[in-house]
């Protein structure tokens, strides 16, 4: 493990985190003309953009966010519209209704290959020498020397560019951080903390040719939404949902399985697989005492405007964001704000 006596590398930016929102912020400060790491504590990049083609993480993005639909753009990114046509089913302890139309699902985009294809893109963009994985971040000293598994770096500026309930009980940060700033933080929950993705592959998608949208809601469980998540044309074919994490024990799967047939009927085939992405057992995305009701309404707190240290410390995660907290374009929007404000900074030229 790396302390302050190993050789410091010097740098303008340090960016802990390489998720979509850590992976926006070093590609515009390098292409600015900063010196940037982005340091990764797992082995690959994305964050809670997992799985290609189908998203075990974040899915979609709607209309009027106008970040996300640029970054497929640039990056060359195809996109197509969630499959909503079809009626949808509606289940209680009384019985399984089908529900003329779908009142479940709205208007939304989806990416060819999975949302990950965007941190692909952005990650295939870094300069060489930027990306380090595998290098958890446990320490940030108050003259902004960041120290990770191996490394140590001096830097202008550092960004944290994961959920703050994570960075303030994983990473020892500096003593300038004031303890309203940890508070705020601690108490923020972690977007998608708490769920349990499922996403069960057929061969081919027959619930659509039995006149159903794929979109469901069960207050029976185990899953208590459903979506379509095949890829474009049904190809390939899958339907997708969510288990709440205090639900789920061993034969869940069995229990899944049950379940979309009640629901669908036999008529749609049996899962070639099911992928269970339990976010809530992820080391690096969510802390280990983050139970109890999650408050939302610490998204996008003001203390995540202000960059602490004298504007020299930034918060750039999803949670941060002032609008669209939780989603890509949120992760998006903190990654502009950051940069901006790293930009503008009198102390920091390029």
């Amino acid at each position: 493990m790396a302390d302050v006596t190993d050789e410091t590398q010097r740098v303008d930016v340090v960016v802990v985190g390489a998720g979509i929102s850590g992976l926006s912020v070093a590609d515009q400060l390098t292409q600015a003309g900063s010196t940037v790491v982005l340091i990764e504590a797992r082995t690959r990049t994305g964050g809670r953009l997992l799985g290609s083609p189908l998203d075990l993480g974040a899915s979609w993005f709607w209309p009027g966010e106008h970040r996300v639909a640029e970054l497929t753009r640039r990056l060359g990114i195809d996109t197509f519209e969630q499959y909503r046509a079809g009626d949808a089913i509606f289940e209680d302890h009384s019985g399984v209704q089908r529900i003329s139309g779908n009142p479940i699902d709205v208007p939304s985009m989806r990416v060819v290959g999975g949302t990950v294809a965007l941190a692909d893109g952005l990650a295939s963009q870094l300069p060489e020498g930027v990306l380090f994985l595998d290098q958890p971040v446990h320490h940030v000293r108050d003259d902004l020397r960041v120290i990770s598994r191996d490394h140590v770096w001096k830097a202008d500026h550092v960004v944290l560019a994961l959920p703050p309930a994570l960075a303030v009980q994983g990473i020892t940060l500096p003593d300038g951080v004031s303890a309203d700033v940890i508070d705020v933080a601690s108490r923020t929950p972690v977007w998608m903390g708490d769920s349990v993705k499922v996403v069960a592959l057929f061969s081919e998608p027959l619930w659509r040719s039995e006149g159903l949208a794929g979109a469901a809601v069960s207050r029976r469980g185990p899953l208590v939404e459903i979506h379509d998540m095949s890829g474009p044309s049904g190809e390939p074919a899958a339907l997708f949902g969510f288990v709440r994490a205090v639900s789920m024990h061993e034969g869940i799967e069995a229990e899944i399985r049950e379940q979309l047939v009640r629901m669908f009927g036999r008529e749609i085939g049996t899962p070639a697989e099911i992928f269970i992405q339990d976010w809530s057992h992820e080391q690096w995305t969510t802390p280990p005492n983050a139970g109890g009701p999650p408050n939302y309404g610490m998204f996008g707190n003001r203390v995540y405007r202000q960059p602490a240290l004298g504007g020299r410390l930034h918060w750039a995660s999803t949670e941060t964001a002032e609008t669209y907290a939780g989603h890509i374009e949120g992760a998006l929007e903190a990654a502009e704000r950051t940069v901006t404000a790293i930009l503008r900074d009198s102390s920091h030229t390029v």
